[in-house]
């Protein structure tokens, strides 16, 4: 495993597995079968609706609670909720969350960050982050906010490798989590001959050489799987490393083409959707 420093000192690993999409017995045997196999990172969300059974794979797992790194998401509903952190914390079955994101640049995200800083000083929480926040959005918290956000959750990949945001967080030393780390599976991304070539070089997968590619570019990667092999496979690479060559080349492939985009309409929906029971 590599590692992340963030800026207010927290070491992170800089892979783990993501469990968006899962019911709650999926994300419970998921989040097991990647402890048991290694993985230390989990990443989940109130909106996934699954974080009781992701707290139930943490304790099935065995694994120590100080040895993961547990991520999740206030809802926007939530975001002016002054028990929403205890509630999270209570779904989890964990007493403390190791970052904590807001999910969605709604208009009352300001609530939701002061709500965040309060854990933060209470113990509840170590580390903030914004996810699918836009630039202007991110440097207001970044400049106005009493804690600085340590990292983001963008849609990043070689076709959309968030260039100009890695600016800004180079700039002030923070993280990048990417979600929709292999392209939400595009098979013209996946079969690009440049990874068709650096697999049958290093004996991997094309899958496994973006993964790595995320790696060297710094990025914070949470490939979600249900399948114990192909979560195996996802942490399957540390043994190697592309080199400045390969990495250039790779570059060049960039498209600036994203598979998600938030309207404004689509933002508004969510400041207003409320959450099913998490199982």
């Amino acid at each position: 495993m590599e590692y992340i420093t963030l800026n207010n000192g927290i070491k992170m690993p800089m892979a783990g597995i993501g469990v968006f999409m899962m019911t709650p017995d999926e994300a419970e045997a998921s989040v097991e079968s990647a402890l048991k196999s290694g993985v230390r990172l989990i990443d989940t969300a109130n909106g996934y609706m699954n974080e009781r059974g992701t707290g139930r794979g943490i304790k099935k797992s065995g694994v120590p609670r100080e040895e993961i790194f547990l991520v999740t998401k206030l809802w926007p509903t939530v975001y002016e909720k002054e028990s929403a952190v205890d509630e999270t914390l209570e779904r989890l079955g964990t007493d403390y969350i190791d970052l904590l994101f807001l999910h969605q640049p709604t208009s009352n995200w300001r609530a939701g960050y002061k709500n965040i800083e309060k854990a933060v000083k209470e113990g509840k929480v170590k580390a903030i982050g914004l996810s699918n926040f836009p630039d202007d959005m991110l440097k207001e918290a970044i400049d106005t906010m009493e804690i600085k956000p340590q990292t983001v959750q963008v849609e990043a990949h070689p076709y959309y490798p968030q260039t100009e945001l890695k600016k800004i967080l180079s700039e002030n030393n923070m993280g990048l989590m990417a979600w929709y780390p292999l392209g939400h599976g595009d098979r013209s991304l996946m079969e690009e001959p440049i990874f068709t070539d650096l697999a049958a070089k290093y004996k991997k997968s094309n899958a496994q050489i973006i993964l790595r590619w995320h790696i060297q570019s710094g990025n914070i990667i949470i490939p979600g799987s249900k399948n114990p092999a192909h979560i195996k496979d996802n942490f399957d690479i540390f043994d190697f490393a592309l080199t400045d060559d390969e990495m250039a080349k790779i570059a060049g492939i960039n498209k600036n083409v994203r598979y998600y985009t938030a309207t404004p309409q689509l933002i508004e929906a969510y400041a207003s959707m409320e959450l099913k029971t998490d199982l």
